[in-house]
């Protein structure tokens, strides 16, 4: 009896996620890779729950899953806001503290760079991951940053090939900066008042 009751527990909470990831709007890849769901259970679970939940108002997004590492440092807006979210991140659960201290790539993989099935780890981080995500809303309205964004920024921060934690030379706040940087990382803030300084200077 307790096993079936551990297999149901673990599929709850599987749906309870993808329920999550949907209201997001988080495409059917992203979901199937965090849960483990097939296709035709997630399209089943929206039929069920948001088709014709308030007036079908929450999206389906096609297409591929965005893929690129210089959305997050576009400009200081962009910068700010990824900054915020991996520092929620990190106080949430969805990224080890450790990432932020030494600035190294994760060691364990998330769930969107493992094999489907290796999910014991990918629900409660896929948790975090929602909670962060909604904690950034809630600071931020007028956000700029997707959900499919937010899980390749956690993508990249784990392959840490393009960018990674960073602190910032001014103030020491958290930052995500290019992986291969020539220049040491700052804040926007912190990036002005050196400028101000150069131009006082000069």
């Amino acid at each position: 009896m307790r096993i079936s009751d551990d297999r149901y527990s673990r599929d709850r909470l599987r749906l309870d996620l993808a329920l999550r990831f949907i209201r997001h709007e988080a495409r059917t890849q992203t979901i199937r890779a965090w849960t483990g769901l097939t296709d035709d259970r997630i399209r089943k679970l929206y039929r069920s729950y948001f088709d014709r939940a308030a007036g079908g108002t929450i999206a389906r997004p096609r297409g591929r899953s965005p893929r690129r590492a210089a959305f997050f440092l576009r400009n200081p807006r962009l910068k700010q806001e990824a900054a915020l979210i991996a520092s929620l991140c990190v106080l949430l659960g969805a990224l080890p503290r450790r990432t932020a201290r030494a600035g190294a790539p994760l060691a364990a993989k998330l769930p969107i760079a493992a094999p489907i099935g290796s999910l014991a780890q990918g629900v409660p981080q896929g948790i975090a991951l929602c909670e962060a995500y909604e904690a950034y809303r809630a600071l931020m309205p007028a956000a700029r940053i997707s959900f499919e964004h937010l899980v390749y920024l956690l993508t990249a921060l784990s392959r840490g090939d393009e960018l990674r934690l960073a602190s910032c030379a001014g103030c020491g706040a958290v930052l995500v900066a290019e992986r291969m940087a020539l220049i040491e990382a700052r804040c926007p803030y912190c990036a002005d008042v050196a400028c101000e300084g150069v131009a006082l200077r000069v």
